[in-house]
């Protein structure tokens, strides 16, 4: 059969895609692929056998155990994957090795291209403290710091006496909130050095740590970069990720609502600059932190396509996806900067199986019954099917709720309502955290910062735990003071029923006061 997009495909250098990743993402990326007429390959692992990637994708090989080192962070068995498929570009993906240079290298060295920059820029930007010395060269302010390796106590605590308590211990190498420590007083330096060291090196296999002063209170403010091999760097607007526990993100939205369109020229022209200096290529990410006083400081860059790119491509229009295809192709991007345009409020929510009542602990399990929401300006990137296992082998995001509206006010009304038809059963997830902040009236009002969980979700669940409770159904419990801040928000959020919430995520069936409703309740039965 002809294929419909073979004028645009006709100058790409490759017509199949491999997808060295899994789950949400690799249904995206194998979307985008059919869109543009390419085949797709999967990878999977044992775990994997079964998974909606596999059976999406126009091929799929096997590349090992479970154990994400022996299968998706095997290079040499991706890399002979691609081959035996005649895959002539990788994408990564985000997460795995999406941001490691040896496997950029590894795919360039084998006459396959790299779905991302380019591994002397990874080299140049995964290094925080090379990342920090480009950054000054680009005119992009940093957060006060000692780029060098930090590895006696003594030291580092009169350095941080130099540079001013609260301070922070980072990990050189990776990222995802590895190898990152607080510290507030001199007699913690010494144990949370160590921690910090060794931290990193399970994560990296690399122990180097440098200090940084901390900025508090701070909001996480994220610039989208696409890059072409024509010289061609735009941005695509910021993305606010405040809402974060153990420095991963749940809930993100576009644009934000702590810049005003100065500090938005600033902050998005910084990140221009940082691009073009390194000679950066495809998608990106540079993040900052947002003082109180309106100072941003650069943090880091992260190489690859993010997790939050759907709010991006809401409010632009664009496919962030279909534009990395392109300019691994060697083609310019479709846009300038002066043709993006940006419109209405998106906002994301990670469904991951966490328990939320319980510190965000993994959950595992099996999914029992879904159903997923829809109707205007509802997204939902997932990969998520009724009778998947769910194991610790991988990271815990399901999916992801993405809600569009023409205000930041449609937006929020939207997801809740999204968010009360989402049902996913058989284990824990973070529905209930998502109902509680969208909620919430710091989150109603813009009134953001990377503490936002430690004071609103957090402190309700310890004032909770201080009230008496009363029985609901099945040994199922439920505090009896209404007037909690984590029962009241939850009360708005699931529309009067402060356990609809909990119903969603494989808890207890709870009445809601309707008969009708609660005859039409199948699932936890």
């Amino acid at each position: 059969m002809p294929n419909p997009l073979a004028g645009e495909t006709a100058t790409f250098p490759f017509d199949t895609v491999l997808i060295a990743n899994r789950g949400e993402i690799a249904v995206r990326i194998i979307r985008a692929c059919r869109d543009l007429g390419l085949r797709s390959v999967a990878v999977y692992s044992d775990a994997d056998r079964l998974a909606t990637h596999v059976r999406l994708a126009d091929l799929a090989v096997y590349i090992g155990p479970a154990v994400a080192s022996a299968s998706y962070l095997n290079i040499p068995r991706i890399i002979e994957a691609a081959q035996q498929t005649g895959a002539g570009a990788i994408h990564p993906g985000y997460g795995f090795l999406s941001e490691n240079a040896h496997f950029a290298q590894a795919c360039a060295d084998a006459g396959i291209i790299f779905v991302g920059p380019p591994a002397a820029v990874q080299t140049a930007l995964g290094e925080k403290t090379s990342a920090r010395r480009i950054a000054i060269e680009a005119n992009v302010p940093i957060a006060p710091g000692v780029n060098k390796d930090i590895t006696d106590a003594a030291e580092a605590r009169t350095l941080a006496e130099e540079i001013g308590y609260p301070v922070l211990l980072k990990a050189a190498a990776g990222g995802g909130g590895k190898g990152i420590r607080f510290i507030y007083q001199p007699d913690e330096m010494e144990a949370a050095l160590g921690q910090a060291r060794a931290e990193a090196l399970a994560a990296f296999g690399d122990s180097t740590v440098y200090l940084e002063k901390a900025i508090h209170p701070a909001r996480h403010i994220e610039v989208q970069i696409m890059a072409d091999t024509h010289g061609n760097v735009i941005h695509l607007g910021e993305r606010e990720c405040s809402l974060q526990r153990r420095h991963q993100k749940l809930v993100e939205e576009s644009p934000s609502v702590a810049l005003d369109p100065a500090l938005r020229a600033a902050i998005t022209g910084a990140a221009v600059r940082l691009a073009q200096r390194c000679g950066y290529v495809s998608a990106g990410t540079v993040e900052f932190l947002l003082g109180p006083n309106g100072q941003f400081y650069f943090m880091e860059v992260n190489t690859r396509l993010q997790v939050e790119h759907p709010v991006t491509e809401w409010c632009t229009g664009l496919d962030l996806v279909r534009e990395q295809l392109r300019v691994a192709a060697g083609l310019p991007l479709t846009v300038q900067q002066e043709d993006v345009v940006f419109r209405g409020h998106a906002i994301e929510c990670r469904i991951t199986a966490e328990d939320s009542y319980n510190r965000f602990l993994p959950a595992t399990g099996t999914v029992a019954h879904l159903r997923e929401p829809s109707g205007p300006g509802v997204r939902v990137d997932s990969a998520l099917y009724p009778g998947m296992e769910l194991s610790l082998f991988y990271d815990s995001l399901l999916a992801k709720l993405i809600v569009w509206g023409p205000d930041r006010a449609t937006a929020i009304a939207r997801s809740l309502r999204a968010l009360r038809e989402y049902v996913i059963t058989g284990t824990k997830t973070t529905i209930p955290f998502a109902q509680f902040a969208l909620a919430h009236p710091r989150f109603i009002a813009g009134d953001l910062s990377l503490d936002f969980i430690a004071q609103t979700w957090d402190a309700a669940l310890q004032e909770l735990q201080a009230q008496p409770e009363m029985p609901i159904a099945d040994g199922a419990t439920a505090p009896t003071n209404a007037s909690a801040p984590a029962l009241a928000a939850a009360l708005q959020a699931a529309g009067g029923s402060v356990t609809s919430a909990t119903t969603t995520n494989g808890n207890a069936p709870v009445t809601s006061g309707s008969r009708w409703r609660d005859a039409g309740r199948t699932w936890g039965r």
